[in-house]
């Protein structure tokens, strides 16, 4: 994937990779830190998913974390914390170009997502003239293009969105679909265990629904050898892992290892 442009603005290369189907390998962010933001961004990611739904994460806290990563290729992704136009028009606003929009049940709710990303008459985003969004009113073409540069993937966590997923893939402006293996496993009445066969099963069903709908397909893992199982399925945007797992492993493992000092 190629470099990010600062701000992570336009042309948002972000989404035309996710569009063309290349697979991207990402990490999820949810410490709520700039600098944990800033050193995740060196590694070399291709994107890097800031949670605001299971973090303690806000607007005033993202702001610092898309700054940490304006010099990086890794690509930011928000996820709010509902699909609550009030709040996506915030994130955009501050210069949030790519969205994953939790529990998208039905088209109507995809529609919902993609409106609320969209200016007039194509959705209903409010309009702020001079914010971080264009630069702080420096880009002169920032409201022909903003429609054309917002990425959005609509999350797929319940039983009612596997069975609508044709229906979700269908809205114009749906970039791709997300799988969220922990809620959807609970949906299936398997709490705690995303590889029981049921949600397998749903988890293909979703992978090969978008396949067959030219778009592409993500999940959230941090096993190796579920990702690269999954890869091989077809899904092409990967979480491979998180920054709250990572510092957690890698402390227990240093603590392990000299505990019978």
């Amino acid at each position: 994937m190629t470099s990010v442009t600062p701000y992570q603005t336009f042309p948002n290369s972000f989404r035309r990779s996710v569009r063309d189907g290349e697979t991207l390998i990402g990490c999820w962010s949810s410490l709520a830190s700039p600098i944990t933001a800033e050193l995740l961004g060196t590694v070399g990611f291709d994107w890097l998913l800031l949670d605001a739904e299971h973090a303690p994460n806000d607007v005033l806290t993202l702001v610092p974390q898309l700054m940490a990563l304006k010099d990086s290729r890794s690509a930011p992704v928000v996820r709010p914390p509902a699909n609550d136009a009030v709040f996506i028009k915030r994130l955009l606003d501050n210069g949030v170009t790519n969205l994953l929009v939790p529990f998208v049940d039905n088209a109507e709710d995809a529609a919902r997502a993609v409106a609320a990303t969209r200016y007039p008459p194509l959705g209903i985003r409010g309009v702020s003239v001079g914010a971080r969004h264009n630069r702080y009113g420096t880009i002169p073409d920032y409201f022909s293009i903003a429609n054309d540069n917002i990425c959005v993937i609509a999350q797929i966590e319940s039983r009612h969105a596997v069975g609508a997923v044709d229906d979700i893939l269908a809205v114009d402006g749906i970039d791709a679909v997300f799988i969220g293996p922990s809620d959807l496993a609970a949906a299936y009445g398997h709490l705690g265990n995303p590889n029981h066969p049921d949600v397998q099963q749903a988890i293909a069903h979703v992978f090969e629904r978008a396949k067959a709908a030219g778009k592409s397909s993500g999940i959230l893992t941090p096993v190796q050898s579920d990702a690269q199982r999954y890869l091989a399925m077809g899904c092409r945007v990967v979480a491979i892992g998180s920054d709250m797992g990572l510092l957690k492993n890698a402390a227990v493992a240093a603590q392990v290892h000299f505990a019978n000092r």
